[in-house]
């Protein structure tokens, strides 16, 4: 019996944001960019890492 009564609301009193799919979306093209930058960085240090320790 650890239900609510039965007119304690189920759903949200706020509706729907209908901009959050696109919000997310934008987030997680966000995060891609940033992860694929830092690890281009992460290989063109190495690279010049490499590079400079064998000259």
């Amino acid at each position: 019996m650890n239900r609510p009564p039965p007119y304690f609301p189920q759903n949200s009193l706020n509706p729907p944001d209908e901009k959050r799919y696109m919000k997310f979306k934008i987030m997680v093209g966000a995060v891609i960019v940033f992860l694929l930058a830092g690890l281009a960085g992460i290989i063109f240090g190495i690279y010049y890492l490499i590079k400079w320790l064998i000259a």
